[in-house]
């Protein structure tokens, strides 16, 4: 990309999805060592502590379901998911990290509805369409008077920007 001289810096970090700084960076390794400096970076940050094979591990174990895992309900929260982790592998990750790992897998948040279960909907459908218009809150009717929130009525009824009986008089 740099040997041909075709595109600006801030468009190749704009097609690599990196910043520009980054971008700065390889170019400057690459004018001074040529294509071998930018191959000897090693990996950015932490080795992962799960390798693919492990989180593919984990990935069929949770599509199994909470219940084969011997949780009381089908819900994967996030200490079960750890807690599951730490059943197959070994390794120990704290709740909250365990949220990255799982968008890593390409699950996503997945909340139940909240409804009793003693919930009947025919009750529901009926008082919703006969009980509800009567009790619902209706906008009032439009009245004379100020606009303002902080500003009383006129005690006359009139308009606050009514002309009174000075109209005809001029300003003194």
């Amino acid at each position: 990309m740099f040997a041909a001289g075709r595109e600006t810096q801030g468009a190749i970090a704009r097609r690599l999805g990196v910043s520009r700084q980054s971008v700065m960076r390889w170019y400057q390794a690459w004018r001074a060592g040529g294509p071998e400096a930018l191959r000897a970076a090693g990996r950015a940050g932490r080795k992962p502590r799960l390798a693919p094979e492990q989180l593919a591990r984990v990935d069929t174990a949770l599509r199994e379901g909470a219940r084969a895992h011997g949780f009381s309900t089908a819900l994967w929260t996030l200490p079960r998911v750890a807690l599951v982790i730490k059943r197959l592998t070994g390794v120990t990750y704290h709740p909250g990290h365990v949220w990255r790992l799982l968008g890593a897998l390409d699950w996503t948040l997945q909340r139940p509805a909240k409804r009793a279960k003693e919930r009947n909907e025919t009750a529901v459908r009926h008082w919703v369409t006969t009980r509800w218009p009567a009790v619902k809150k209706t906008r009032g009717v439009a009245e004379p008077g100020s606009s303002s929130r902080t500003r009383a009525e006129s005690r006359s009824g009139r308009p606050s920007a009514a002309r009174g009986p000075r109209a005809g008089r001029p300003p003194s």
